[in-house]
């Protein structure tokens, strides 16, 4: 197949959440199983690995837009590993700082404007290379208006044939903009209304998506159901629900090459499931980072996030006190995020010394070795679309105790009848109390029943999170919207 990617972010080049993780992995998975894949983003500044980096032959292109044409500069590389290819649009007015969801004005009013150039110039470069996509697969409300102009302007020429895919990756984050996007664009004002794009007066770039791509997908299966409720669905559960026949969940991958303890340089000791040494003296050296006791017998919890309300840290600050006094475990704690969250936990890091202990901080290799030597890593979170967290966790031999919610729940394969079975614990509710009763069955099962730890441990281990697997999920649904369109000409 021809595939397009349009997306906001994507790594190596540029990051800000697990959307750019799973853009460029998962055009490197499909690139490696014979398709064409190509996406396209931004030139921000201060890209990273941008050396490789060149202007196409023809680099100057005209982007159709309906206020009035413009130019960009186009820059082309290709992934070293693959054959997937990666366009850049340069144009100095929306891109020309660093900043990927916030403009140079630093107005993020403006961000409908730069990404309707976006999604317009992706689709122009398709032209200007003489190339069609068979699939044009978008990421989040960014590349929102991609489908409107598949089913409008573009309805009649090659690239109206091609299936669209939206991608949500968080649905809060939906791309409210004014009303004049849709003119700057060239849409037709006919799309502003409320089974499109139209949203308490403003455009919802991510709504007006949802009615319009050939199909739909969200980063896990139960994040797609979630999605259709009141409690998770944002505003936008009648239109997920009006669409569920056409809206699917796929797991995402994880890179197992950066996360793989037998090879990790990032950690003390390399170790694998079947040596598992290595892990112990990770447990010690993190011990010793965060100013823990050094104690192999005492089961040491972990935290690796961001700390805001989606985390559901506060759960954790709720029953700190009494997992102190009433249990003997250590917590090691590292991210960054709301004050009051920083601050409440350095406080406990002053209050429990040896015991507790919290590093303000951003710390790629920390995160690494936090994840290595913990035996549970804590996930509270009161939604998660898809968490990686969990996934490397598991990599590493790290038990995760998670809430069941998003993809948690489908990732981390529970067995209460049989604690041996399965690859972690779980509680239901947003409540500190069943994740109080979580944390300390976890605790229980180190102390006093190691064998079920061990194979909980192993089982973990082997999970395949991959991004083979997820590749393998999208291009069954690629193949199912391109039936789909199909249908819309015959």
């Amino acid at each position: 197949m021809n595939i397009l990617m349009v997306a906001p972010e994507s790594v190596p080049f540029v990051k800000v959440g697990g959307l750019a993780d799973a853009v460029g992995s998962l055009a490197q998975a499909l690139s490696k199983k014979g398709h064409d894949v190509r996406i396209v983003i931004p030139k921000y500044h201060n890209l990273k690995h941008f050396d490789s980096a060149s202007l196409l032959e023809d680099p100057l292109m005209q982007v159709q837009l309906g206020a009035e044409d413009t130019y960009t500069r186009v820059w082309e590389t290709i992934y070293p590993d693959c054959s997937a290819k990666v366009y850049f649009l340069e144009y100095e007015m929306y891109f020309g700082s660093g900043d990927v969801y916030c403009g140079p004005s630093g107005v993020e009013e403006d961000n409908g404007f730069r990404f309707a150039f976006l999604s317009r110039g992706a689709l122009d470069l398709c032209n200007h290379l003489k190339w069609v996509p068979d699939i044009i697969h978008c990421h989040d409300w960014a590349t929102g208006l991609v489908s409107a102009f598949l089913n409008t302007k573009e309805f009649n020429e090659p690239l109206g044939r091609a299936a669209s895919i939206m991608t949500i990756h968080n649905l809060q984050h939906q791309g409210y903009c004014p009303q004049p996007v849709l003119n700057y664009a060239g849409l037709p004002s006919t799309l502003f209304r409320q089974d499109g794009y139209e949203s308490h007066g403003q455009v919802n770039m991510l709504k007006g998506s949802i009615y319009h791509s050939t199909k739909i997908s969200t980063v896990s299966p139960t994040y797609a159901k979630e999605i259709q409720t009141s409690e998770y669905g944002c505003g936008l559960e009648s239109v997920t629900r009006f669409r569920s026949p056409d809206l699917i969940g796929v797991i995402n991958g994880i890179d197992t090459t950066e996360w793989n303890p037998s090879t990790d340089p990032l950690i003390i000791e390399n170790f694998s499931v079947g040596e598992l040494e290595g892990k112990s003296k990770c447990k010690k050296d993190i011990q010793s980072i965060y100013g823990l006791d050094e104690d192999d017998g005492v089961p040491l919890f972990v935290v690796v996030s961001r700390l805001y309300g989606q985390k559901g840290l506060d759960l954790l600050l709720q029953i700190s006190d009494r997992l102190m006094h009433e249990t003997n475990i250590q917590i090691a704690l590292v991210g960054t995020g709301d004050v009051k969250l920083e601050n409440a936990f350095i406080h406990l890091s002053q209050k429990y010394p040896k015991r507790f202990s919290a590093l303000i901080k951003f710390d790629n290799a920390l995160a690494h070795q936090t994840i290595a030597g913990g035996d549970f890593l804590l996930m509270p979170s009161r939604f998660e679309p898809c968490g990686l967290s969990q996934m490397y966790a598991m990599q590493y031999g790290t038990i995760p105790i998670v809430r069941c919610t998003g993809g948690l729940g489908d990732t981390v394969p529970v067995y209460p009848e049989d604690w041996s079975k399965g690859c972690g614990f779980n509680f239901t509710n947003i409540d500190a109390i069943e994740f109080m009763n979580a944390i300390i069955q976890a605790s229980q099962c180190y102390t006093d029943d190691k064998q079920t730890f061990l194979s909980m441990q192993a089982n973990g281990m082997k999970m395949d999170f991959s991004w083979n697997i997820s590749a393998e999920k999208y291009e069954a649904l690629y193949g199912w919207a391109i039936d789909a369109r199909k249908q819309a000409f015959a």
